[in-house]
């Protein structure tokens, strides 16, 4: 068959090569598999020889070999929206140092196909998948997983699913956004709103968050959440609506950067001071953040530190060492010029 004429290929081209470095084959495979704890004169010397044959290892025979396809799946339900896209960045880049692959899917956001893809995944045979966002909180997708891969680890990034292969690496937005809303009644705020674009299990918590951070801090004052939409369009429209609705509003946050960027822009066009008349929080700590005019304080929910805890959980899965089914991170506040 083709695979097994491929194994011929790859074992003789390391006979070859160790025959000519004067060392066992396995000792060639160790060191095209980066094994530690080879002599170091060994390793160059073997290296040398692979890069004369202008060796190129066989994925394929390699995987019937070693019965492992050194394959991560990662799936995205929006590859536009560059926060995710980061986190993607973070934990290819990762994998990639320790050899691995990425199989990376852009689902969307409805259940039904999210599911479909990780039956891609198990005809892939990949070793590992990782969902990034909370999106993947969802029925179809656990059952997917429960019925299609339930025996390869899981990671869920900022949410929550179960299984005895499942684990969840959480940041708390909720508190976040909770000492947001403090930071903001401290500084004499107190007719606070929160801007939301789409309903998500991350959303709700961040929202449950604004609404406990009024409960505690601001019960003299108001607070409310508001529902806007994805588009720039809506964003814009549902901050003129809350100013014309509520022109006592002296305090925004968003639920996302680029929302508070969209909301910045409206406060411009409405003439309307920030901080002096409205301060304004967004949430991620992205580099539109940290380039916007004026600079956005922002909710940072730890994606470097998601994304290494994620592929870190993974790895040690599958090195067979015991790995904490939920990780829960702290968020941090970063004040800049909105606030």
């Amino acid at each position: 068959t083709k695979c097994e004429r491929e194994m011929c290929m790859l074992n003789t081209t390391i006979y070859e090569i160790a025959e000519k470095a004067g060392v066992s084959t396995s000792t060639v495979s160790r060191v095209i598999n980066n094994y530690p704890y080879i002599k170091k004169e060994t390793r160059e010397k073997v290296q040398k020889i692979l890069k004369e044959f202008k060796y190129i290892p066989n994925d394929t025979a390699r995987s019937l070999v070693n019965k492992s396809s050194r394959m991560i799946g990662v799936l995205i339900s929006d590859i536009r929206t560059t926060h995710y896209t980061e986190g993607v960045y973070y934990i290819q880049q990762e994998f990639s140092e320790k050899g691995y692959s990425c199989l990376i899917y852009n689902t969307g956001t409805d259940p039904e196909k999210q599911a479909s893809y990780i039956q891609l995944l198990r005809q892939r045979k990949v070793e590992a998948v990782i969902f990034i966002g909370s999106i993947y909180q969802n029925d179809a997708v656990q059952n997917a997983i429960n019925e299609t891969i339930p025996n390869i680890p899981v990671v869920l990034c900022n949410g929550m699913l179960s299984g005895d292969n499942i684990y969840n690496i959480i940041t708390d937005e909720r508190s976040g956004v909770c000492e947001a809303v403090r930071i903001l009644t401290e500084k004499g705020r107190r007719h606070l709103f929160f801007i939301n674009n789409h309903i998500t299990p991350s959303n709700t918590m961040k929202a449950e968050g604004f609404m406990e951070g009024i409960r505690k801090y601001c019960s003299d004052g108001t607070g409310n959440v508001i529902i806007s939409g994805d588009s720039i369009d809506e964003i814009a429209v549902a901050t003129k609506n809350l100013l014309s609705s509520h022109p006592e509003t002296d305090g925004i946050i968003f639920s996302e950067d680029f929302m508070a960027l969209v909301g910045l822009h409206t406060l411009y066009e409405l003439s309307i001071s920030v901080p002096d008349q409205v301060a304004v929080f967004g949430l991620n700590n992205s580099s539109y953040a940290k380039f916007s005019i004026p600079p956005l304080s922002s909710i940072d929910n730890m994606l470097y530190d998601t994304s290494m805890l994620a592929v870190r959980s993974i790895l040690d899965v599958l090195d067979g060492k015991r790995v904490t089914k939920t990780i829960k991170i702290e968020p941090e506040i970063v004040e800049r010029k909105t606030t």
